[in-house]
C-alpha cells in the first residue's frame, strides 16, 4: 500500500485546494493499493472539512510564525516545536511515501519532520509572492526530491536561485464541483427567476466587516440593479433581514458554487479562493485585505487580476500606494453601475477571468505526485 501524506489548514484557502489534488489523485491511482491522511491543526476547522472529504485526519499542535516580536512567540515556539515531534511520529508510523503541502502556519512542522526522514516535499504557493510558510517549506524540498507549485508566473522570483529550478507553474488547485457547477441549481436554491441579475458578495467563512458594512451604507443601490446574495461570516451578527432582492448567509457551503455559476459579478476579498471565481469566468470587483496588518498579498492578487482584465478593483487608490485607504460606498456604487451597464466590459473580464481559470492545476500537481510514487 502506498500512504500519502497532505498537510496546510487555518482556513479554507488552505485546504480545498489540497483536497482537490487529494481527488485528482485518487483517479490517477484508480486501481492501485493506496491511502490517503492529513496532518492538520488540532484547534480549528481543519479536521472537520478534510472528515468530510472522507480522509483520515490527524491533528499535531501547531503556533503561529511571526516576523514581528509578540509575547505569543513565545508559547506559539513551543506548539511549532511540538507539532514537530508529532508530525516526525505520525509520518514515520504511517509510513509516507510524499507530503504535499498546501501552507498554513501548520504545514511547517510536519514538512520539517518529512525532511527529516528523508520523504520528498511537495508544496504549494496561492498568492503572488510567498508568505512565510512557504519559504520555510521550500526549504525542504531538495535539489532531487519535491517540487514547489505556484499559482502565477512570476511568483518564481521569490525565491533562492537554487530553487528556482524546482518551482512549477501550476495554477491554483480547484475544486471540480466549480468547473461543473449549474446556475440552474443556484437560482432554484436561492428561489430567484431566470431572469434575476446576481450580485455575489463574499467575504470568506468568517467574513469580512469591511465588506459587511459597504454592503449596509450601499445596499438600496446595489439592489437597483441586483439580487444581492451576501455571505456575512459565521458568528457575525447582521440585523437586515432577507427579501426579495437581498439574501444574506452565514456561510455558504454546498451551494456556494451553483450560486457564482448564476452570478453575473461576484464581490470580495483577493485571497485564494478567486481562482474559484476564475475557474467559473466570473467578472470580479475586488476589495483586498490590507494596511499594516496584512504583508499584502491579497493587494498583489488583486494587482494581477486587474492587470490581466479581469477584475475591478476597490479602493481605487491602491495601486497609488495607499494600501490601508477604505473603500468607500461611493466608490462601490460607481464601480456596480459602471459594470452594470456595461455589458461589453463585462464580458471582457469574463473572458479574461477563464483565461486565468482555465489552467487545471490539480491535474498538474497530481501527476507530478505519480511521478513521484513510480
Amino acid at each position: 500500500m502506498v500512504n500519502i501524506a497532505f498537510t496546510g489548514g487555518g482556513t479554507g484557502g488552505h485546504i480545498y485546494p489540497g483536497l482537490a489534488v487529494a481527488a485528482e489523485l485518487k483517479k490517477l491511482l484508480s486501481g492501485r493499493d493506496f491511502r490517503f491522511f492529513w496532518i492538520g491543526s488540532s484547534a480549528g476547522m481543519d479536521k472537520t472539512l478534510v472528515e468530510e472529504a472522507g480522509i483520515e485526519f490527524f491533528g499535531v499542535p501547531s503556533g503561529k510564525l511571526r516576523r514581528y516580536f509578540s509575547l505569543k512567540t513565545v508559547s506559539d515556539f513551543f506548539r511549532v516545536i511540538r507539532g514537530y515531534f508529532a508530525s516526525r511520529k505520525i509520518l514515520k508510523k504511517q509510513k509516507a511515501a510524499l507530503l504535499f503541502s498546501k501552507g498554513g502556519f501548520v504545514s511547517v512542522p510536519p514538512c520539517a519532520a518529512a525532511s527529516s526522514l528523508k520523504i520528498p516535499v511537495f508544496t504549494h504557493e496561492s498568492d503572488f509572492s510567498p508568505g512565510l510558510a512557504t519559504k520555510i517549506n521550500a526549504r525542504f524540498v531538495t535539489r532531487t526530491n519535491g517540487k514547489i507549485f505556484t499559482a502565477y508566473e512570476d511568483t518564481s522570483r521569490f525565491f533562492k536561485k537554487h530553487l528556482q529550478e524546482r518551482v512549477t507553474v501550476s495554477g491554483q488547485p480547484v475544486r471540480g464541483i466549480f468547473r461543473g457547477a449549474d446556475s440552474a441549481k443556484g437560482r432554484a436554491f436561492l428561489k430567484v427567476n431566470e431572469d434575476a441579475r446576481i450580485l455575489l458578495v463574499l467575504g470568506g467563512s468568517q467574513g469580512a466587516a469591511e465588506i459587511n458594512e459597504l454592503v449596509r451604507a450601499a445596499l438600496e443601490g446595489l439592489t437597483q440593479w441586483y439580487t444581492v446574495v451576501h455571505q456575512i461570516g459565521q458568528g457575525n451578527a447582521w440585523d437586515i433581514k432577507e427579501s426579495e432582492k437581498y439574501k444574506p448567509f452565514a456561510y455558504i457551503k454546498e451551494e456556494l458554487p451553483h450560486i457564482m455559476a448564476a452570478a453575473e459579478l461576484v464581490m470580495g476579498r483577493s485571497g485564494a479562493g478567486v481562482f474559484e471565481w476564475a475557474a467559473l469566468g466570473k467578472p470580479m470587483l475586488l476589495i483586498p485585505l490590507r494596511g499594516s496588518g496584512t504583508r499584502g498579498d491579497q493587494v498583489e492578487n488583486a494587482r494581477y487580476f486587474q492587470e490581466a482584465g479581469a477584475a475591478h478593483v476597490l479602493p481605487s487608490s491602491f495601486s497609488g500606494g495607499d494600501e490601508g485607504g477604505r473603500a468607500t460606498m461611493q466608490e462601490l456604487m460607481f464601480a456596480i453601475t459602471s459594470l452594470a451597464q456595461d455589458e461589453k466590459k463585462r464580458e471582457e473580464m469574463a473572458a479574461a477571468s477563464k483565461k486565468i481559470g482555465s489552467r487545471d492545476a490539480a491535474g498538474i500537481i497530481a501527476r507530478s505526485l505519480l511521478e513521484e510514487l513510480k
